[in-house]
């Protein structure tokens, strides 16, 4: 098994971070911004009478919805990261 890690290397011998592939947003970061952009929605759209929301039904909503992004997301981040680690030279 080898490692990484190289006592004898340089500094211009380490891989230059500004081609390394930039990480994305993390995908509970995503999710929990787009909650709270959709409780704020709700809470403006419930405050100018145009629709009656009941908030229990809205908290399941939430959280069903969450769960399957939460899911979704984790699986296509590491179905990427599976194709990172085989298209990588040895």
């Amino acid at each position: 098994m080898s490692s990484s890690y190289d006592p004898g290397a340089t500094p211009d011998t380490f891989d230059d971070p500004s081609t390394a592939g930039t990480p994305g947003a993390r995908v509970g970061t995503i999710v929990w911004g787009l909650i709270v952009l959709v409780l704020a929605a709700l809470i403006i759209i419930s405050r100018l009478g145009l629709v009656v929301l009941n908030g229990t039904y809205v908290l399941i909503g939430l959280m069903i919805g969450a769960g399957a992004a939460l899911v979704i997301g984790g699986l296509l981040s590491a179905r990427g990261r599976d194709k990172e680690t085989t298209t990588r030279k040895s």
